[in-house]
């Protein structure tokens, strides 16, 4: 089976959850018969196709991102096509709807499912005048798959314009071999060295005579830093708890945070864009991974499935969406109310003191992600979709 992912952004280019999301369905279909490429806009896609252990990259330029929404020109369109020819089936990731357009001007003949990972939250206006062509495009899927039972239930979209025969729910996932040279150079990285300016700020900040308070004694926060991470909610934590956290991440909204931060005096450490093995030595060292995402723009979080790959303890929100299918309180870490800087800080406070709790959730989210989202489970739901899709059994 040839797969054609399609999304607006992929690596190289500046990283992202749904990015990883999709190497990882293409890295778990690999062994089962499913060749993949991804097509994606870049604003500068040379070279146009990148060979990646996961499949060819081919990419096109972006011209413009309006409201996060890449936009390509004749060239993306023509490029778009040559793909659709090459593949048996095309699978989309929503929302982005300059995919829609390419679907319908390409015009694609091929079976085609489409990964729904989050509402249109923020660009309300867009979002109406986009409806019209987003219904036509869902009702063109032959299946829409949604990565959380809990984004089936509370999706507005899902539930009024999507038949449940053609909806399937297939977690995220992670496969675990993917991240082994990162983990071999993980190993040989002290994070306390390699990030020691901005940590000693942070312990400054935390009233601590020096560096960290032992290995280990740091809250993480990773990922993009974007308006709905609810990160100026976390720096509010840290500085009402005094508990040291490192932001690692780059995004539109790091000058504000900062900013916000240093206003507060907050105990807060900006790593900026960290490696892949930076990242596991990170939430190999930290107390907890703590996701404070307070709109269902965050719609799984990938960063809990790799904090609970790495047997983390975390602490997130309840937003309705895939986050508290990843972290079940009381079970795998803490959930709490979104845009409550108060019982985040004790959330932190709580974690903190008591250690055999933090190994205790450490545990229980290493089952939970062997159960749910490791890279076997993943490959086989996803290999069986397009085998379902391409034999008209769905």
């Amino acid at each position: 089976m040839r797969i054609l992912h399609v999304y607006r952004t992929y690596f190289p280019d500046p990283q992202g959850g749904l990015q990883e999301a999709i190497r990882q369905i293409s890295l778990a279909t690999a062994g089962l018969g499913v060749q993949s490429r991804i097509f994606t806009l870049s604003p500068h896609p040379s070279p146009a196709t990148i060979e990646r252990p996961e499949g060819l990259v081919v990419r096109s330029r972006s011209w413009a991102a309006p409201a996060s929404c890449d936009i390509g020109g004749h060239a993306a369109l023509r490029r778009f096509r040559e793909q659709v020819e090459w593949a048996d089936l095309v699978h989309y990731y929503f929302p982005w709807p300059f995919a829609d357009l390419l679907h319908w001007l390409a015009p694609v003949r091929k079976p085609a499912v489409m990964t729904y990972v989050s509402d249109i939250v923020r660009q309300r206006m867009i979002g109406r005048l986009y409806r019209p062509l987003m219904k036509c495009t869902l009702h063109a899927m032959q299946a829409i798959v949604t990565a959380s039972p809990a984004y089936a239930r509370t999706s507005q979209v899902l539930a009024t314009l999507v038949p449940p025969e053609r909806l399937q729910v297939i977690p995220l996932g992670i496969v675990e071999h993917s991240y082994q040279d990162a983990r071999r150079e993980a190993a040989h990285i002290d994070t306390a060295a390699q990030f020691a300016e901005p940590f000693r700020k942070f312990a400054k900040a935390a009233r601590q005579p020096s560096g960290l308070r032992s290995e280990g004694r740091f809250f993480l926060a990773l990922g993009v830093l974007r308006y709905y991470k609810g990160l100026h909610i976390l720096i509010e934590a840290a500085a009402a708890s005094r508990l040291p956290v490192a932001i690692a991440g780059d995004g539109p909204q790091r000058s504000a945070l900062e900013a916000h931060a240093r206003a507060l005096d907050a105990p807060v450490a900006f790593l900026g864009h960290v490696s892949d093995a930076e990242k596991m030595a990170l939430l190999r060292d930290c107390d907890a991974l703590v996701l404070p995402s307070h709109l269902r723009s965050e719609a799984f979080g990938m960063v809990l499935v790799e904090a609970a790959m790495s047997s983390r303890p975390m602490i997130s929100c309840e937003i309705g969406t895939g986050t508290s299918f990843v972290n079940q309180h009381g079970s795998t870490g803490l959930v709490v109310p979104p845009q409550d800087s108060v019982a985040l800080a004790q959330a932190m406070r709580t974690l903190d003191q008591d250690v055999a709790m933090r190994e205790r959730f450490g545990v229980a989210a290493r089952e939970r992600y062997d159960a749910f989202f490791a890279g076997e489970a993943l490959g086989r739901a996803h290999a069986n979709l397009y085998r379902r899709v391409l034999r008209g059994k769905l």
